[in-house]
């Protein structure tokens, strides 16, 4: 993967960088795996705004992309690599060899061609879905699951990694994107390799209207807002706004926010790195 940037000439083009689509091999997505997408402009069901800007932006369908990984023993061969509007990273569609066909998120280094398969005796190739329990210890990994079957919630956006360090009895120890090292049952399943697309990072947009198509309206500032409308606005001229604070005034920064008697606390090793 890479990136491209553009010559400064106009100001839109100057500071924008914008990733390539050499590895995509197919325009349109697979028609039985897709479904129309409603937007909600952050309106809820009574037409209330409940989530500030929001709205607009181009539209989109819905590409169902199989988290669960569960035709275990049925290889499936690679047919394209696709863009998906929904998410950061590339997904890449399968052709199982009993005729159905999946999405999966595109891990880097797959190829169109390739044969993947999921299950406990398959190798720890990239592609390959496999329980906790039969990773090699040091292999990077994605698409973790947090219970056995739920479908993977960990390390699914572009060039996201997880790495199995070490096992202790029935749970594996995982060292997660974020930092934090946890234990996660090793009857659950994980990917190989690493989500592709590891690029995105170095994106940017280059002008507002980029955020315009991707449904982000223009963001207000609270300390440029009024004290009755958040409580950082208000002062003569332009004053600082005090501690960041939320709308509602719950402390940005410094301010615990997990629960003191989690369920899952007893799980995490290590915290994450502030």
């Amino acid at each position: 993967m890479a990136v491209r940037k553009l010559k400064p000439t106009t100001p839109g083009q100057r500071h924008k960088i914008i990733g390539v689509f050499d590895n995509i091999t197919a325009r349109t997505p697979e028609k039985s795996l897709t479904v129309g997408k409603g937007a909600t402009g952050g309106r809820n069901n009574e037409g209330h705004l409940t989530m500030r800007y929001l709205g607009g932006g181009h539209k989109r369908r819905f590409r169902f992309i199989d988290f669960k990984r569960n035709k275990d023993g049925v290889p499936a061969r690679v047919k394209s690599i696709e863009y998906d509007p929904n998410r950061s990273a590339r997904i890449a569609l399968l052709y199982y060899v009993d005729g159905s066909k999946a999405y999966i998120i595109c891990p880097n280094g797959l190829q169109v061609g390739q044969m993947v398969e999921s299950g406990e005796n398959v190798a720890p190739e990239v592609g390959n879905a496999l329980p906790l329990s039969h990773i090699p210890v040091g292999t990077l990994i994605h698409n973790i699951e947090l219970r056995p079957g739920q479908g993977a919630a960990i390390a699914r956006s572009a060039g996201t990694f997880a790495q199995l360090t070490s096992r202790e009895g029935n749970y594996a120890i995982i060292k997660l994107p974020s930092g934090e090292t946890r234990k996660i049952l090793a009857t659950c399943k994980a990917t190989i390799g690493v989500v592709g697309n590891s690029d995105h990072a170095l994106e940017q947009s280059g002008k507002a209207g980029r955020s315009r198509w991707l449904g982000r309206r223009p963001h207000n500032r609270g300390v440029v807002m009024n004290p009755v409308d958040h409580p950082m606005g208000g002062g003569e001229g332009r004053q600082s706004g005090g501690h960041p604070r939320s709308r509602n005034g719950l402390y940005a920064k410094g301010l615990k926010t997990r629960a003191p008697k989690k369920q899952s606390s007893k799980y995490i090793i290590e915290r994450r790195k502030k």
